[in-house]
């Protein structure tokens, strides 16, 4: 059988391996932006994760023959108001970190008792080829804001979000048990089942 073409939609790193993890089983010819359009850049407007997701995999899915999977994710908090939301990439600044992301959350959050440090990530995926919108996906997966930062692994807000079931960080969790059940995994998840329904 041969492979069906996907480009991923995004320049983060950390993001692109899980998704390429994720879709691993499938029969597909996984590339990246910086393989692709090194050079080109998608401006984000929207003022949703799911419209920024459509933006890019649109955006891209135009100079593409094949499929575009772009996904847009980030920590919402309960005590900010849903902040950082959409901003959570660049939410201490212009030169934001993953460090001074997480050290200004948690600088916001100082005086805020554990009952109130309610906070979920949100994935958002959209799957697009030649200009049109095949499918979309959004899943979650709740926790809460810890004290400080735990676990060396994942990447963003991980060290910081406190997963109840397990009763552990993102960033304290393997590979495997986090795709298990983040907001990304989820989504991933239905996305698998839609493309082996669909297509593959």
């Amino acid at each position: 059988m041969s492979k069906e073409r996907l480009l991923l939609a995004t320049t983060n790193k950390g993001k692109a391996k899980e998704i390429a993890i994720l879709l691993s089983e499938l029969p597909l010819e996984i590339f990246t932006l910086q393989e692709v359009f090194p050079k080109q850049n998608f401006i984000e407007e929207g003022n949703t994760f799911t419209e920024n997701a459509q933006g890019k995999s649109l955006f891209y899915s135009r100079q593409w023959e094949d499929l575009i999977l772009a996904e847009d994710s980030g920590l919402e908090i309960e005590h900010l108001k849903g902040a950082p939301g959409i901003l959570s990439a660049r939410f201490s600044g212009p030169q934001a970190t993953d460090e001074k992301n997480i050290r200004k959350v948690l600088d916001l959050m100082e005086e805020v008792p554990l009952d109130q440090r309610k906070a979920r990530f949100v994935s958002c995926i959209v799957l697009s080829q030649k200009g049109k919108i095949i499918k979309e996906i959004k899943e979650c997966a709740n926790g809460f804001i810890t004290l400080e930062k735990k676990g060396p692994l994942g990447f963003g807000y991980d060290p910081i979000f406190y997963y109840p079931p397990l009763k552990k960080t993102f960033a304290e969790l393997l590979p495997e048990e986090k795709n298990r059940v983040s907001h990304r995994g989820r989504a991933l998840k239905k996305l698998k089942e839609f493309l082996l329904g669909a297509r593959l």
